[in-house]
């Protein structure tokens, strides 16, 4: 498939998971992809297995001037921007009162507002039909034990999308949120190891982990014009994890 022929796409968090996953899909459908991240071992070695359309930029959501770098680079390469997967985010197991302000800072800055911030500074770049993905989760719909932080950082990243279809009105630049839920990602295996994910999986409609490739897939739908009437929406590849 060409769907994304010819289309630039940045994906942060792309060296990995459902970022690399995404990337695999969007280069196979004609796309030139930057992908940013902070491990340059393997975002090297990201761009190695993505081949000659693309490229890679290390740095932070957290940090302003790290996208700064990103965005010149898309820019100085290709001009314009069609696409963005704001994909980055992190997250830890928390339970109530013992809570810490640090902790509460390190999610939100790199979930909230390095979201905001990889999507602000993108728009000069991006024209009409583009198209922003924002990782969500199932997480920002359930309840879940020692997951205060985590799930409110991805209840508000559902809702910058809901704000910016307002705020994006006469761009023709749609907003949607791409929410996972047990997905077998390198991530998800060192935090709850091969028995963990046997349960995770388990409690899916599926009873199964899902693949990083299957949010690919859905990623690349969000991007084509196949989605040229979605705006605002969430789009739950999660197994029926947060709907049963």
């Amino acid at each position: 498939m060409t769907r994304l022929n010819g289309k630039t796409a940045v994906i942060t968090g792309g060296a990995t998971g459902i970022g690399l996953a995404a990337a695999k899909r969007f280069v196979e459908e004609g796309a030139f992809v930057f992908i940013f991240g902070r491990r340059q071992e393997a975002l090297d070695a990201a761009v190695a297995e993505l081949g000659p359309n693309a490229r890679a930029v290390q740095g932070s959501i957290a940090i302003e001037a790290d996208l700064d770098r990103l965005y010149a680079a898309v820019k100085a390469e290709r001009g314009t921007l069609d696409i963005v997967f704001a994909n980055a985010g992190t997250g830890s197991m928390v339970k109530l009162g013992e809570i810490t302000a640090a902790h509460i800072d390190e999610t939100f800055d790199v979930n909230v507002k390095g979201t905001i911030f990889s999507v602000q500074k993108a728009l000069p770049l991006m024209g009409k039909g583009g198209s922003i993905i924002l990782t969500g989760s199932s997480a920002g719909t359930t309840g879940a034990p020692a997951m205060t932080t985590y799930s409110s950082s991805k209840a508000a990243v559902r809702n910058l999308a809901r704000t910016w279809v307002e705020d994006l009105k006469g761009t023709d630049i749609r907003v949607n949120v791409l929410s996972p839920g047990a997905i077998a990602t390198e991530l998800a295996t060192e935090a709850l190891g091969e028995e963990g994910l046997k349960v995770y999986g388990a409690m899916t409609g599926f009873q199964r982990m899902g693949d990083p490739a299957e949010l690919g897939s859905a990623a690349a739908f969000l991007a084509s014009d196949d989605s040229s009437f979605m705006t605002g929406s969430e789009l739950a590849v999660d197994g029926g994890l947060a709907q049963i």
